[in-house]
């Protein structure tokens, strides 16, 4: 079941944007870019949570760069509310907490990608999760 804002419904509404709400969005878009633009000027890269619109909204719309990588482990005793199937229905709880992956996001300058990827050799080596697989995938 997908709810209302679920990303195949809003790809599928996009076919009825007009023009003018076209030319707008390209807009909204450039002026991102170019705020970004301004923000590398005085940082090399941005370090996110994961799973964020903001996050997307960057990497998507601007091209910039982007790496997610596994941070750690958190223990959880019910789903994220947007992982649920129907807004109208309550989140299911787990009998027992489940222990799951969780990350961060690196953002990076445009066209540099080395520097995204070699930060994040050195945070996923300084932090030493990358070998530890979640449970059931051992």
């Amino acid at each position: 079941m997908q709810t209302p804002d679920a990303w195949p419904n809003s790809f599928r509404q996009s076919r009825f944007l007009s023009a003018v709400d076209f030319v707008q969005a390209d807009r909204m878009r450039r002026a991102v870019a170019e705020q970004m633009q301004q923000l590398f000027t005085k940082v090399d890269l941005l370090m996110v949570p994961s799973l964020r619109d903001e996050m997307l909204t960057i990497a998507n719309f601007t091209g910039h760069p982007s790496l997610t990588l596994r941070a750690g482990f958190v223990e959880i005793s019910e789903p994220r509310s947007d992982w649920a199937p129907d807004p109208e229905r309550a989140t299911p709880r787990f009998a027992s907490p489940r222990r799951v992956p969780h990350g961060v996001t690196l953002i990076g300058r445009l066209f540099e990608e080395g520097t995204i990827a070699r930060v994040g050799l050195a945070l996923e080596e300084r932090l030493g999760v990358a070998g530890e697989p979640p449970p059931g995938f051992g």
